[in-house]
C-alpha cells in the first residue's frame, strides 16, 4: 500500500500548516509506515493517509510524487 505522510521537519517547534511537508512511502500497513518514518527521520508526523484508487491516481499526477525509501523498507 502507498501512504502519504504529512510531517514537520522539527519536533521541537510547534507545527504550522505553512511548514507542513509531504512524503510518500510503500508499507504493508499504517503502523509499519509510521515506524519507518519514526525510525529513519527526526520528523514530527502530523498525519498518515493510505492512498488508494482515485486518491492515489490524483497524487501520482503531482510532480512532487516520489516514493521515499528507507533501509528497512523493501
Amino acid at each position: 500500500m502507498i501512504y502519504k505522510v504529512l510531517y514537520q521537519k522539527d519536533q521541537i517547534v510547534n507545527p504550522r500548516r505553512e511548514t507542513t511537508q509531504t512524503l510518500y512511502l510503500k508499507a504493508d500497513n499504517l503502523v509499519e509506515a509510521r515506524k519507518l518514518v519514526e525510525d529513519n527521520t527526526p520528523y514530527n508526523i502530523e498525519f498518515i493517509q493510505e492512498l488508494t484508487g482515485n486518491s492515489l491516481a490524483y497524487e501520482k499526477q503531482s510532480p512532487d510524487f516520489k516514493l521515499s525509501t528507507f533501509p528497512s523498507n523493501n
